[in-house]
């Protein structure tokens, strides 16, 4: 027998074959930033979170603690009235109807803007002559100042406006209306306002969305002979779902903090009568210009719990799908 058949025979035992001989495993140590690492955080970091701490929290804070207070802006506050400024605003119908008025801006901006946005941005995604001409006069509305789009529709829909000169020089008198001031109508003009001047905004990010599909998904779908509104239906909208989201998300915490274009058209008063008014009007009316400034920082602070809140439960069941793929576990030591 030669030596190497004794060598593989001393390697069995029983019909078995001996395992190799294990690797031993090596413990990978945790690595950690150093100190250079923590130096350059702070760096970059620093001064972002100093102007969050200060622009942020801070004025967050004192609102909160001078919504305890009845106080006139000047001198410190002393007069402690407790919760007695929550309890007033949320017993006050004006801040009721205003609180509504939020609401329904928050659902009509969706369900107004999202459609018209969506159609625009598969139509400009497509080839065209004067596709980029296009796209810069959509999104020009959203970059033009709210003072100037506030002005500039508050003279165009007076009653005597150009809007209703309009209609009679082309012999629809019938259709002139008082656009900002009838109850019936103005929070439907704020609506046709708002569509105006942020579509833009929501195209631009839809097409951003749509450049980001692989064109290989679209050529499989018409090679495999599905129609332009199908590849449309059945591929650019579930993978455009996430800017969806992100959209609709920016667009209810817009909506619910909504003030330059209500005051500069409406004002502090007629607002209100036209029903135009909303949360943040009624901040200034009741706080800055009653002279209670306690008030009015307790009015803030109950519009940021109402946004946080709105925004915690967005997070929660709507982009909890998209921030769940983003976050990654730490490798194995």
């Amino acid at each position: 027998m030669s030596d190497t058949d004794a060598s593989d025979l001393a390697q069995h035992d029983g019909g078995g074959i001996t395992p190799p001989p294990s690797v031993p495993r090596v413990r990978r140590k945790p690595r950690g930033l150093g100190w250079a690492g923590r130096l350059e955080v702070l760096l970059l970091a620093g001064p972002a979170v100093v102007f969050f701490l200060g622009f942020v929290i801070l004025p967050v804070a004192m609102a909160a603690y001078y919504g305890f207070f009845r106080w006139s802006g000047f001198g410190p506050a002393t007069e402690f009235v407790g919760l007695q400024n929550y309890i007033t605003i949320f017993s006050d119908p004006n801040f009721q109807s205003a609180l509504a008025h939020n609401g329904f801006i928050v659902l009509m901006s969706i369900v107004l803007q999202g459609p018209i946005a969506i159609l625009l941005a598969l139509l400009l995604n497509r080839k065209m002559r004067g596709q980029s001409v296009i796209r810069v006069l959509i999104f020009v509305p959203y970059v033009i100042a709210e003072v100037v789009v506030g002005t500039g529709f508050s003279l165009l829909l007076s009653t005597n406006g150009a809007a209703n000169g309009m209609l009679e020089k082309l012999g629809l008198g019938g259709l002139a209306q008082d656009w900002l001031a009838d109850p019936s109508i103005a929070i439907w003009t704020l609506m046709a306002i708002l569509t105006w001047k942020y579509v833009g905004f929501a195209v631009i990010l839809f097409l951003a969305g749509l450049q980001g599909i692989p064109e290989e998904l679209y050529e499989a779908a018409a090679i495999d002979g599905a129609s332009y509104w199908q590849i449309q239906r059945r591929i650019a909208l579930p993978l455009l779902a996430p800017t969806l989201r992100i959209w609709a998300f920016l667009s209810i915490i817009g909506a619910l903090q909504l003030f330059d274009l209500v005051y500069i058209i409406w004002g502090q008063y007629v607002s209100s009568v036209a029903g135009t008014n909303t949360m943040a009007i009624y901040m200034v009316v009741t706080g800055r210009n009653a002279g209670n400034f306690g008030y009015g920082n307790a009015v803030a602070v109950v519009i940021f719990v109402i946004s946080l809140i709105v925004a915690l439960i967005y997070q929660r069941s709507v982009l909890r799908r998209d921030t769940a793929g983003a976050i990654t576990e730490r490798g194995v030591q």
